[in-house]
């Protein structure tokens, strides 16, 4: 696996990294546990070094999880974290006060069975705590080698410069693929000026881009999936238009849709590193071949020629999780 450094931070991962949270949250009942840490440790023997949680994938089941499978390579690998809801649970809002952060930073420590958090990222803006607050908290724990960098989860222009001033934000964590382009508006110009890194999560739509997702397909009573516009059946059937598109390029590459679609989230910028996630071995094979897939130039022009006849139809989060998003 090849290596990528998070923008000018110093902090070197692997090209694809593990999203985590499917393991134990959000898609459905968790992953059994003997699976997902064989999961896990084939991910590491394969060169994946980057691993992402949260204190909210649960919550702690998470954390508790990868602490427990990644104790054996913990010298070798990067693991990520979260901190920024009440009591680790998004449903009852944000909680960026520095006491909580710290507090969640003491109890990330234990579960993790670590003595340091390699990337601990605000997982949401909260617009009731200064973002200087914030950004002061972090250094403060980077001071006393409890975490190494900070990061930020889909926040906006304004909330990553303030933080940025006051500690370097290493990596930026926020929603991007083929069917969600909006950071390309505005992120990731102000990513490039200052120097940090972007983790894409999501690279593969929720799922959708691997082609494994029709219009006819049922999710479990408690994949969040149910709750996202544009996962209704009907917007599923006008965006299989991008699917079949993924299709026929991967056909032409001698790949997967999922492959390809990875593949082009890694040409657009060097400092990018996706984290795809999944629950399966053939799916963590088939995702980190992805970054063996090469676009030249003109095959990147030539999808965006045909992107640029395919219209995306729905909104990416439920209007409740969108109101929490780039404030």
């Amino acid at each position: 696996m090849k290596k990528r450094q998070l923008g000018k931070s110093g902090l070197e991962v692997s090209a694809l990294g593990l999203g985590c949270m499917g393991l134990s949250f959000g898609y459905g009942p968790a992953t059994d546990k003997s699976d997902a840490i064989k999961l896990l440790h084939q991910a590491v023997e394969r060169g994946v070094t980057f691993f992402d949680s949260a204190e909210a994938y649960g919550p702690n089941d998470n954390e508790e999880l990868l602490g427990e499978a990644l104790a054996p390579y913990r010298d070798k690998i990067v693991i990520a974290t979260k901190f920024g809801f009440k009591e680790g649970k998004p449903a009852l809002g944000v909680d960026s006060r520095p006491e909580n952060i710290r507090a969640v930073a003491e109890a990330s420590l234990k579960r993790l069975r670590t003595d340091v958090i390699d990337l601990f990222y605000q997982h949401r803006v909260d617009p009731n705590v200064p973002m200087e607050d914030v950004a002061g908290a972090v250094k403060d724990l980077i001071q006393e080698g409890k975490v190494k960098y900070f990061g930020m989860s889909e926040a906006g222009v304004e909330s990553i410069r303030k933080a940025h001033a006051v500690q370097p934000v290493a990596a930026l964590q926020s929603e991007y693929s083929l069917w969600w382009r909006e950071p390309e508006q505005d992120i990731i110009p102000v990513l490039e000026e200052l120097g940090i890194g972007f983790v894409p999560f999501s690279p593969l739509g929720k799922g959708f881009l691997t082609g494994a997702i029709n219009e006819s397909t049922t999710f479990d009573k408690t994949d969040f999936r149910n709750t996202v516009p544009r996962f209704s059946e009907e917007n599923r059937k006008v965006n299989q238009a991008l699917v079949d598109l993924l299709g026929k390029i991967a056909a032409d590459k001698n790949a997967t849709p999922a492959q390809i679609a990875l593949a082009w989230l890694l040409a657009q910028k060097p400092w990018i590193v996706p984290i795809p996630g999944t629950t399966k071995l053939h799916r963590l094979e088939e995702n980190l071949g992805g970054a063996d897939v090469e676009l030249s130039g003109s095959d990147l022009t030539d999808i965006e020629k045909a992107l640029a006849d395919i219209e995306i139809v729905g909104n990416r989060y439920s209007e409740q999780a969108q109101k929490m998003i780039n404030r």
